[in-house]
């Protein structure tokens, strides 16, 4: 049992990296002047669609991760 919750753990944290990974490049297009200017908007608008998918998934795993640290 514990190395299937040491799995499950493992899993979460990888998940939470990507999350976090995705979340970074992303903003950084975001924040970038040259991208925001040359972006056709409705790209702008899906970029900031994803960011936002990605923050509420990353509340979601940081809440799970929490559970399975109890």
């Amino acid at each position: 049992m514990v190395g299937t919750i040491d799995d499950a753990q493992t899993s979460l944290t990888e998940q939470m990296e990507q999350i976090e990974t995705d979340i970074h490049r992303i903003s950084n297009k975001l924040n970038n002047d040259g991208f925001m200017s040359k972006a056709p908007a409705a790209f702008v608008e899906k970029e900031r669609d994803k960011l936002t998918a990605l923050k509420k998934e990353q509340a979601k795993v940081k809440a799970q991760l929490s559970a399975a640290d109890k």
